[in-house]
């Protein structure tokens, strides 16, 4: 993101960053830049036609390379001429937050009418919470934010840890033996949709302790059956499932409709892996899930990743319990370049293949 948001060339490779695709989007039509945004092979069959929509509405030339709907887009121009768009809701919170996030520069603001039940809020919320640090207002009117104009001013804020990738630390406090783990730059009242970990892992096993330093992780007993909706908080669906799959805890889940449009189909992947070991993911209804825990610890397993960083992280705590193959770790270099650092350091033993 760093480096594409000043990049002065005309084709923009995001490679397989959901987030910069969007965000870069939204961006580079309001500041009139001539641009074509492409990436991945994954990431030309993940949707992006609501955004569009919306930009065109309100005076945005794109144009579809190569499918409708979908990456690569081409920028042409940006003549601001409406300022309200109609925008779903369940598909992803990040074309919501592009809008916020360039919604000031409008001439006339914008109002962001959602349609249909709203996914990951909380990062929306947060997307507001961040833009007030830096001088600027959005505010909920029922389902609709407004966004007046304005000017952002520079400010001083501090970047807090990553409650997503923290997710994968309480994986594996859950699945050890023993476990006592410091996780820093975490606070109690942060604003991520992810912090919803802490309460999540406790029926699996996972006592919270905040201090000064970050949240302390340790063991206490867990139950055998959990029920949760990850409307909020998709993401942590593969920090959770794998552990519950291993300790024996049925689980009834809702709120996992986005992941079929992540990386990977994230459901298809979840469900092939956790076969592995005897675990069963079904769909008994729209929009409900059943987990079968594991009939059976096999000694070795290998995790395909699908060029999924979080299949990689979400599955690597089995490590606790068996052998497990990781193919393509570097995955993890998308949101967590040290991971496999970090894994090592608190003891497990990780060897690497040539192509490695």
């Amino acid at each position: 993101m760093q480096a594409l948001i000043r990049s002065t060339e005309p084709t923009i490779n995001v490679m397989d960053a959901g987030t910069t695709m969007r965000f870069l989007t939204a961006y580079f039509t309001v500041t009139r830049q001539s641009k074509i945004l492409t990436g991945t092979a994954r990431m030309k069959e993940r949707p992006i036609a609501p955004l569009v929509d919306a930009l065109r509405t309100l005076g945005a030339t794109i144009e579809y390379v190569e499918h409708s709907g979908f990456p690569p887009i081409e920028i042409k121009s940006f003549h601001p001429r409406f300022g309200q768009i109609d925008i779903p809701g369940n598909i992803s919170s990040q074309y919501i937050s592009a809008l916020m996030m360039v919604a000031p520069t409008l001439p006339t603001g914008l109002r962001i009418n959602i349609q249909g039940k709203i996914g990951s809020r909380p990062y929306i919320d947060m997307t507001a919470r961040m833009m007030a640090e830096f001088g600027v207002t959005a505010v909920w009117e029922g389902a609709t934010i407004v966004v007046p104009p304005g000017k952002y001013r520079p400010a001083q804020f501090t970047v807090e840890g990553d409650w997503s990738a923290a997710s994968y630390w309480f994986a594996l406090a859950s699945l050890a033996e023993t476990a006592t783990l410091t996780l820093p730059g975490l606070t109690e009242a942060s604003l991520q949709g992810d912090r919803a970990i802490v309460e999540i892992m406790k029926p699996l096993g996972v006592a919270s302790e905040f201090t000064s330093r970050g949240v302390v992780l340790r063991k206490q007993a867990a139950t055998n059956e959990v029920q949760i909706d990850f409307t909020d908080c998709p993401d942590l669906a593969q920090a959770v499932l794998p552990v519950c799959a291993l300790k024996n805890i049925s689980g009834r889940f809702t709120g996992l409709e986005s992941l079929r449009i992540k990386e990977t189909d994230r459901i298809q992947a979840l469900q092939t892996e956790l076969a592995k070991v005897g675990a069963v993911l079904s769909e008994p209804g729209p929009g409900q899930w059943h987990l079968t825990p594991a009939t059976a610890v096999p000694n070795a397993v290998q995790i395909a990743t699908y060029h999924d960083h979080r299949m990689a992280m979400g599955f690597a705590p089995w490590a606790t319990r068996m052998n497990v193959t990781i193919e393509e770790p570097h995955v993890v270099e998308k949101s967590y370049p040290s991971f496999w650092e970090d894994v090592a350091n608190v003891g497990i033993t990780l060897r690497y293949n040539s192509s490695r």
